[in-house]
């Protein structure tokens, strides 16, 4: 049992760094997610310039962009979710 858990365990980590998102697909998933939710900032072209001056951060197993040290999307297994803008008050 220990050994089959020990292989689960190692090829989950396996697919973790093999899956992991690259900074384009982050960027990618930023530009779509914005004019998503917004098609005058689409059309404005606010999603890319957002995707444009995020800075990606690796982290091996999963990855996260970030713009003005706010957090925009975090990515693990292939997977790129975009974080909701926070509201201001």
């Amino acid at each position: 049992m220990t050994k089959t858990v020990l292989i689960v365990v190692l090829a989950a980590l396996v697919a973790a760094f093999a899956l992991n998102p690259s900074a384009e697909r982050h960027r990618s998933e930023v530009r779509d997610a914005v004019a998503e939710r917004s098609p005058v900032a689409g059309l404005l072209g606010v999603g890319a310039l957002t995707a444009f001056v995020s800075t990606y951060h690796p982290l091996g197993v999963a990855s996260y962009t970030t713009v003005n040290d706010r957090v925009v999307s975090v990515g693990a297994f292939g997977v790129v979710y975009v974080r909701q803008p926070a509201a201001t008050r």
